[in-house]
């Protein structure tokens, strides 16, 4: 593998991303890593991932005086300096640091382009058969592409003996539990069991606005809902799969030894209680998003499911700006089912890495019927992207932004206004919370 050494958190993602698009494996460590953890890895070739502005080179001499580059592989540094490292400027785009990455990559550390969606479904099957041996696991389906992947790959690998639970939490799209009825149990043949769990999520949020918190409400429920499930099975079940991705534990763990500030506890990472019953299996652990979308092809799954768009683990509880009610619920349901129906009769859902609404817990004034109104205002949400971890905000024409605006204001009830967010990543991010 090629190992990034991490100072500065978005550029590593990114260089990790451009050597998966080069078909050569890469994997992030922090800056802390020892040097008998780096020979552990046994990498052929260590990038040092310095300050995302190339402008503002950083020194990692540290890394020197620590002896992490006297293990006789190949180093090259990106926007850092440090002495008898060889270091190349890089911006997102700018040819020269791309064709430097390349070569390093290729004539200096001699990889082969070998890092597949096929190669990497054959040994996670074998992996996870290994793994799990005689056992049973459940697995947390959403009907989302992540966690479908994840089940599906499970299953190819103990068949019968993985249990797929789905969580109504109150927190979906509209008819998502139908969808996967009918997806998952009719036509994959899975062991699926349906648990309607919308009084306990909303109950375990009442009263919650800080979306740390939220997260973490919503991660630990989740978890005590498969306990329970597990225990009426009434078999020894001791796995529990999720769908996590590469950048769920990036954004998550950043603080705890990388060079960035944590972004976001992602429910399913940094939300996790701190004791569990399982044992995890995240098959999907050290991939992107699009690698996801190509291993799932390779499973056979329907492109219909892979090319949904992205829908956070925790749902429209961070969708809502404040206190999760079953008004405010309603409202975000109703809104994102609006964009996503504009969005595919225009003929831009493929086109697009995300589009949704966002209820925010505020009030403006407007008028409805010749009356006054005081209501909350929806922010639409539309970006491109190629893996998540940055983004720009699409240009949707204005014809559909009035449909969305007019639909959503005239069809929501409680709300009376409708706005376009239109900030990249960074600085914001893709979801509100």
């Amino acid at each position: 593998m090629l190992v990034v050494i991490d100072f500065e958190l978005q550029l590593s993602m990114i260089l990790a991303r451009k050597t998966r698009e080069l078909r050569v494996y890469s994997q992030i460590v922090p800056h802390s890593v020892t040097k008998e953890q780096l020979k552990a890895l046994n990498p052929k070739g260590i990038i040092v991932s310095g300050s995302l502005d190339p402008e503002a080179v950083l020194d990692v001499s540290g890394l020197v005086a620590r002896g992490i580059f006297d293990l006789g592989i190949p180093v090259m540094g990106i926007n850092c300096k440090a002495p008898g490292i060889s270091c190349v400027r890089y911006s997102i785009g700018s040819r020269e640091g791309e064709q430097a990455l390349s070569e390093f990559l290729f004539r200096t550390c001699g990889f082969e382009k070998d890092w597949t969606a096929k190669g990497f479904t054959d040994r996670s099957i074998e992996e996870i058969k290994s793994r799990i041996g005689d056992g049973r696991a459940i697995s947390g389906l959403s009907g989302g592409v992540d966690s479908s992947v994840a089940s599906v790959l499970v299953q190819k690998a103990i068949g019968g003996r993985l249990t797929c639970i789905f969580v109504d939490t109150g927190l979906l799209r509209k008819g998502e539990a139908d969808d996967v009825r009918r997806i998952f149990g009719e036509g994959f043949k899975m062991n699926l069991k349906m648990v309607d769990a919308r009084a306990r999520f909303l109950s375990a949020l009442e009263g919650v606005t800080d979306p740390e918190e939220k997260r973490k409400q919503i991660g630990s429920e989740f978890i005590r809902v498969f306990e329970d499930e597990a225990a009426k099975l009434q078999r020894d079940t001791g796995f529990l799969v999720q769908g996590t991705l590469y950048s769920d534990v990036l954004e998550s763990m950043a603080d705890g030894g990388t060079g960035g500030s944590r972004v976001k506890s992602h429910h399913n990472v940094g939300g996790l209680p701190d004791a569990i019953q399982f044992e995890l299996v995240e098959p999907l652990r050290y991939l992107f998003k699009d690698e996801v979308r190509k291993v799932g092809k390779e499973l056979g799954i329907p492109a219909h499911v892979l090319e949904r768009h992205p829908f956070p683990g925790p749902g429209l509880g961070v969708r809502i700006v404040g206190e999760v009610t079953e008004e405010s619920l309603e409202m975000a349901r109703d809104a994102n089912a609006i964009v996503e129906e504009e969005i595919a009769s225009a003929g831009l859902y493929s086109e697009l890495w995300q589009a949704f609404a966002v209820v925010l817990d505020v009030r403006s004034v407007g008028v409805s019927s010749g009356m006054r109104t005081y209501e909350r205002p929806v922010v639409i949400r539309a970006i491109n992207s190629r893996d998540g971890m940055t983004c720009d905000w699409a240009k949707l024409p204005y014809q559909v932004m009035e449909r969305i605006s007019s639909r959503i204001t005239h069809e929501v009830r409680g709300v009376n206004r409708v706005v376009y967010d239109i900030t990249p990543k960074p600085p914001g991010t893709i979801e509100w919370e």
